[in-house]
């Protein structure tokens, strides 16, 4: 596995090692010893998945300390744009934002760690996405932040007024009044 990191200081694409012939393909989608070698110490505790069609827009969610997760994305099928914003207030990043293509083809996952709000768009017919976190989910520790936040600017890959969101994602606050305790 390769990491590399991004502007944004913990948020990293991790890149798995590739073993493919005429069969097809192999690679380890996560090894606690290797993560660890690379310096990644997580104990994740639950993973999660989720179908979505094209032009489904998913985010930006975080949960608020003590129920902050950290998350680790991958696409098993299609493709989506990860995005993922700092809300670590005493980061020099905070505000900003940090997209990735991720797809079944070229395997990439994305590790947001805690102190981050995470969205996606699908930009292909479906996509799958599964995603490892480190803490359970706390309906009360939820939160969220508008995905059109003029102030992030966020390239989601898709025109916004023919996005799908859900009715909670439509009414969430701006980053400036956001609840977020990080």
């Amino acid at each position: 596995m390769k990491v590399k990191e991004t502007f944004i200081k913990d948020l990293v694409i991790i890149e798995p090692v590739i073993f493919g012939d005429e069969r097809g393909y192999f690679f380890e989608s996560y090894s606690k010893t290797k993560f660890e070698d690379l310096g990644i110490f997580i104990d994740f505790v639950q993973d999660n998945q989720s179908f979505s069609k094209k032009g489904t827009l998913r985010g930006l969610h975080y949960q608020n300390p003590p129920f902050a997760q950290t998350k680790l994305l991958s696409v098993t099928q299609g493709k989506i744009i990860d995005v993922a914003v700092d809300l670590r207030k005493d980061s020099s990043t905070y505000g900003k934002s940090f997209s990735v293509l991720l797809s079944a083809e070229n395997k990439k996952q994305l590790l947001v760690p805690q102190g981050f709000a995470h969205g996606f768009s699908v930009i292909s017919e479906t996509a799958s996405v599964i995603y490892k976190c480190d803490q359970f989910y706390n309906k009360a520790s939820e939160g969220g932040i508008k995905f059109d936040d003029p102030s992030l600017n966020i390239d989601w890959g898709m025109d916004l007024k023919d996005a799908v969101v859900s009715q909670k994602d439509q009414v969430l606050p701006f980053i400036d009044n956001c609840n977020s305790l990080f």
